[in-house]
């Protein structure tokens, strides 16, 4: 019985333990800002982001302008709903109006109504 009882002892102290580390990890992940980190920092602090995907990101974020969400990161070659789905806690958006290079096709646009049109 005494063996019994040690064996449950250390099952409840192994199922503490990895509920803690569990629980730190999962508040300590770092954010990081999708719009205005750099590739060291996007490939420090994403998971399964290393340093060619960081730097694809930044160079997709300078030709196409600020992410305007989480999941517009599929959209650069490499980056997949998978690796979103494992950051999503860990990205920030901020600074999605920031200056992207204009369309060609923006400035044509079709002319503004004026009032005298019926």
């Amino acid at each position: 019985m005494n063996n019994r009882f040690l064996n449950t002892s250390v099952l409840v102290l192994k199922g503490f333990a990895l509920s803690a580390l569990l629980a730190t990890s999962a508040f300590a992940a770092e954010k990081v800002n999708i719009n205005t980190a750099d590739a060291a920092t996007l490939d420090r602090v994403l998971v399964g982001v290393g340093p060619s995907k960081a730097e694809a990101i930044v160079v997709y974020r300078k030709a196409h302008g600020a992410f305007k969400s989480a999941d517009t990161l599929a959209e650069v070659k490499g980056i997949g709903l998978a690796t979103i789905g494992k950051n999503r806690d860990r990205i920030v958006l901020a600074g999605a109006s920031s200056a992207a290079p204009a369309p060609a096709h923006a400035a044509a646009k079709a002319p503004a109504k004026s009032g005298s049109a019926r």
